[in-house]
């Protein structure tokens, strides 16, 4: 089994767990096994929630800037819950994980979509805004779609566990691998 995060048949969100404890100051601080350099923390169980998607968003921008794996998400230990990156960052991070399963070089992916390296460069660049379109066409040529899906800003879950109701929706980003554009069957 690989230890690097990798996409499959059925519909996955990249997403990691995350263990959300109170500070000893008040409020509360966010750690993630997965990813151990995302250590954040927030004043309510909110603000720790946007903190650790942009943690999050960081330390995979980092790992893709390097070139580097982003690891295999674990099963969630009592306690701790799954954070999706946002919404951006997960089309990246899924175009650079779709790339590396395929072996797709960027200068390949141009030739596909017919423009210069550096509007892929720019595809994969997590500092540069790129267009939702553009990161579908590119995608789809990797036999992958974005597929978008609306949850609460906070889970249930999570907020049970800290004694408060959810009910902010949030968009989080979907990958399903394709056939020509169809959804493979499960089988």
């Amino acid at each position: 089994m690989s230890s690097c995060a990798k996409l499959v048949d059925s519909p996955e969100t990249l997403a990691y767990a995350v263990l959300i404890r109170p500070a000893k100051g008040g409020g509360y601080v966010v750690t993630c096994r997965d990813l151990p350099e995302l250590i954040t923390q927030g004043d309510c169980l909110e603000h720790a929630l946007a903190e650790a998607v942009d943690a999050m968003d960081e330390a995979i921008a980092a790992r893709m800037d390097d070139g580097e794996d982003l690891p295999a998400a674990t099963a969630s230990r009592k306690g701790e819950h799954f954070v999706t990156p946002s919404a951006e960052l997960g089309a990246k991070a899924a175009l650079y994980l779709a790339m590396r399963e395929a072996g797709m070089s960027k200068a390949e992916l141009a030739r596909r979509l017919q423009v210069d390296e550096k509007e892929v460069r720019r595809l994969l660049d997590p500092r540069h805004r790129s267009r939702l379109p553009r990161m579908d066409e590119a995608l789809r040529i990797l036999g992958k779609r974005l597929v978008l899906s609306l949850c609460p800003m906070i889970e249930p879950a999570i907020a049970a566990a800290h004694g408060r109701d959810s009910h902010a929706p949030t968009t989080t980003l979907h990958i399903r691998r394709t056939s020509k554009g169809a959804p493979l069957s499960r089988g």
